[in-house]
């Protein structure tokens, strides 16, 4: 009898292997061919799920996303249940944001996806879409972080945008660095960083609207 494949197992393996791809030589070598090399597969069969190596990366990319925009959102409940300014809620603070970081094998192989697939897209048009989703996406739970730890402020629009872009480039910042020096920016360097800008969130004065 002929092999009954699963074809949602056999994309999470393919797009697993383009992760390993890119984690160890970058996006330019996630070709059908390296990818197929990678996984273990004939070329002809990543085709029969994959046409192209534009569909394969902006599947990939769009993988990457949901992983950690999954993650985000349980953090962020976490977050939510937790008393206000309570050590619980600085903790669940802590762990939302230490989804963006390479702390872990699993995050840093993401994190550095991301971050891989974030920059070509400025050149790769196909990945703009998802660029786009990525950028949404992240702000969006940033941006519900910020209205939760700063509740007061909830009217104070500039305020609000002005300080979740402040920490979205934080995290850019950090993860990035961890990506690069991760003898220096270990976790626990991370979390530091981190709860010096949480300290400066809280005491940072609302911005009053122009009437």
């Amino acid at each position: 009898m002929p092999k009954i494949v699963d074809a949602e197992a056999r994309r999470h393996e393919v797009v697993q292997a383009v992760f390993r791809i890119i984690a160890s030589d970058g996006l330019e070598r996630a070709s059908l061919r390296e990818v197929a090399d990678e996984a273990g597969l004939a070329v002809g069969s990543v085709r029969h799920y994959f046409s192209s190596s534009d569909e394969l990366l902006v599947f990939s990319f769009a993988a990457v996303i949901d992983r950690i925009a999954g993650r985000l959102e349980a953090a962020l409940a976490s977050v939510e249940d937790a008393a206000a300014e309570s050590p619980e809620q600085h903790n669940a603070v802590l762990n939302l944001l230490g989804q963006f970081l390479p702390l872990d094998e699993e995050l840093a192989v993401d994190a550095c996806v991301w971050m891989a697939f974030r920059h070509a897209a400025r050149i790769k048009p196909v990945l703009a879409d998802e660029a786009e989703r990525s950028h949404r996406t992240v702000a969006a739970v940033v941006g519900r972080l910020i209205m939760l730890l700063n509740p007061g402020e909830a009217d104070a629009q500039q305020t609000l945008v002005t300080e979740a872009e402040r920490l979205l480039a934080t995290m850019d910042g950090l993860c990035m660095h961890a990506l690069l020096q991760p003898e220096w920016m270990t976790a626990e360097m991370c979390s530091d960083v981190l709860t010096a800008h949480l300290r400066s969130l809280a005491a940072a004065p609302a911005v009053v609207r122009d009437a």
